[in-house]
């Protein structure tokens, strides 16, 4: 996620935008969502900057959140009241609580262990768990995490630095030799013509674009996955798969989620160099084939403005009757508009690919949600905005009653297979009503893509099952790597409501074998 950026950031997004289709399904009025949700919003600690980094839930059920001044306060759901923990920390955009009981905060310097020694409620230890990483002052050097892992170990993510800026003399760390010379790095008045030859983003010290795995206990690291642009989004879910999302951007075509394993390398070149195999060439000029057939693909790509722009945290919904029937399933936020999303991934003979499909979707939600946290029955979401899109503020969402929704989504031998929250009405075993558009975004070096080879097709039969909660629908054409982006809003539940949120994109990397 970028937090921060410059004005060519801004209009880069603006430029992607503009390919957007009028076909882009209108986001559901505020008043039906209403209906099944509850949005509200619980104070922040007076004379801090609202601007949320990280949410925790500590022992005692008090909410920990990390301010981005600095600040780390506690919240008494019993009392209502905030108490400061710890201050004068840097950019803090993560917290976790540690397996001593102590609390992790990753700071835009380092991976720090909070510890109040005296019991009297504020923390007096500020001790640095991991710091073994490059910095260069460029300001689009955010660190992100940590999230713990089924093993145990934590698992950080540190950003590119951006060609919207330069570097300071004074830098942290190993600087890599291979491309651009650090010269022409401190040569401002001709930047724009280096910042070209950098690469937008780039990774010139250790670390930058990778996934980091740490011992808690030792604070010994390593590394884990190169690719990355800007990954703020870091999870696992039930079953110990560890999902990351990115930003779109360079070498981004959209934002994409992906199922990250040890040595991969998911897409953006920059921090190849940092790989202890890799043999001293300059990655933006390996041949794009090459890079192709290095990179692991997304497992789900969320369409650009449609559905995402900057994805955040992603978390578990929990198995409990309160979220009810998406317990399970995994959410992600999104900075530009009030909107919490879906995921449902699959893995198909090795494969990862699924489907992303709004959850929550309201301008009473607002926008710069960031961080999320579950706590008993109430999602509590953290917004940020810096100086770009977003907003403020911690705000609280209940589900009250249960809208009519695509459930899942998997893929089949000829098409696709819904389920449905409630019995399909009449009617919706008529192929008109699945209307779908089948697009790819490029893998290039240039910021975001457009829709590639945009068609609209219809399905070639639709089956519905006889209690009407599935449905099956079959193709005479379907093509691996493409995003089917389904239009449902064509169809009712027998008790004749439409789906609250109506669009849902596969991304298709497999047909499964018949």
């Amino acid at each position: 996620m970028n937090l921060v950026k410059l004005c060519s950031h801004m209009l880069a997004l603006f430029a992607v935008t503009a390919f957007a289709s009028a076909a882009e399904t209108t986001p559901p009025a505020d008043a039906r969502v209403a209906q099944h949700y509850a949005i509200g919003k619980i104070s922040t600690p007076p004379g801090v900057d609202p601007q949320l980094g990280g949410l925790a839930l500590l022992p005692d059920g008090r909410l920990a959140a990390a301010f981005h001044h600095g600040q780390v306060a506690f919240y008494d759901f019993k009392t209502l009241n905030w108490k400061i923990f710890a201050e004068g920390l840097h950019e803090p955009l993560g917290l976790l609580l540690g397996q001593d009981g102590s609390l992790l905060v990753m700071q835009r310097p380092e991976l720090t262990r909070l510890r109040d020694t005296d019991g009297d409620g504020v923390a007096d230890r500020y001790e640095a768990l991991w710091e073994d990483f490059g910095m260069t002052g460029n300001y689009h050097e955010f660190a992100f995490g940590p999230v713990r892992g089924p093993n145990g170990k934590l698992y950080v993510s540190l950003n590119l630095a951006s060609a919207g800026d330069t570097i300071r003399e004074e830098i942290r760390g190993e600087w890599s030799p291979i491309g651009l010379s650090r010269e022409k790095f401190y040569d401002v008045a001709d930047w724009k013509k280096n910042s070209t030859a950098a690469g937008r983003m780039y990774g010139r010290v250790k670390w930058r674009g990778c996934i980091m795995e740490i011992d808690e206990a030792t604070g010994a690291a390593e590394l884990f996955a190169t690719g990355f642009r800007s990954p703020d989004g870091m999870g696992f879910d039930a079953a110990g798969n560890f999902f990351v999302n990115d930003n779109q951007g360079d070498w981004r075509g959209t934002s994409p989620v992906h199922v990250v394993q040890r040595g991969g390398f998911y897409g953006h070149p920059a921090s190849l160099v940092w790989r202890p195999d890799w043999e001293g060439t300059e990655p933006l000029k390996l041949p794009i084939e090459k890079l192709n057939a290095l990179r692991t693909v997304a497992a789900i790509n969320l369409p650009h403005s449609f559905y995402a722009s900057s994805p955040t945290a992603m978390i578990l919904i929990p198995q409990t009757a309160a979220w009810s029937p998406f317990g399970g399933q995994m959410i992600v936020g999104e900075m530009n508009s009030g909107r919490v999303l879906r995921l449902l991934p699959e893995q198909v003979d090795g494969v990862w690919q699924g489907a992303c499909v709004s959850f929550v979707d309201s301008q009473a939600l607002r926008g710069g949600i960031h961080r999320l946290l579950f706590v008993g029955d109430t999602l509590y979401v953290g917004r940020t905005h810096l100086i770009w899109a977003g907003g403020e503020g911690i705000g609280t969402v209940k589900l009250t009653k249960t809208p009519f929704e695509a459930l899942t989504m998997h893929a089949t031998p000829d098409g696709f297979r819904f389920t449905f929250t409630a019995p399909l009405a009449a009617g919706a075993a008529e192929p008109a009503r699945w209307p779908v558009r089948r697009y790819y975004y490029k893998y290039h070096e240039p910021y975001g893509s457009p829709q590639t080879e945009l068609t609209q097709i219809t399905p070639s039969k639709v089956t519905v099952s006889a209690d009407g909660l599935s449905a099956e629908v079959a193709f005479a054409d379907l093509k691996p790597g493409f995003i089917y982006d389904f239009n449902l809003s064509g169809l009712t539940s027998k008790q004749g409501e439409s789906p609250l949120n109506p669009a849902i994109a596969y991304s298709l990397n497999k047909v499964p074998a018949k």
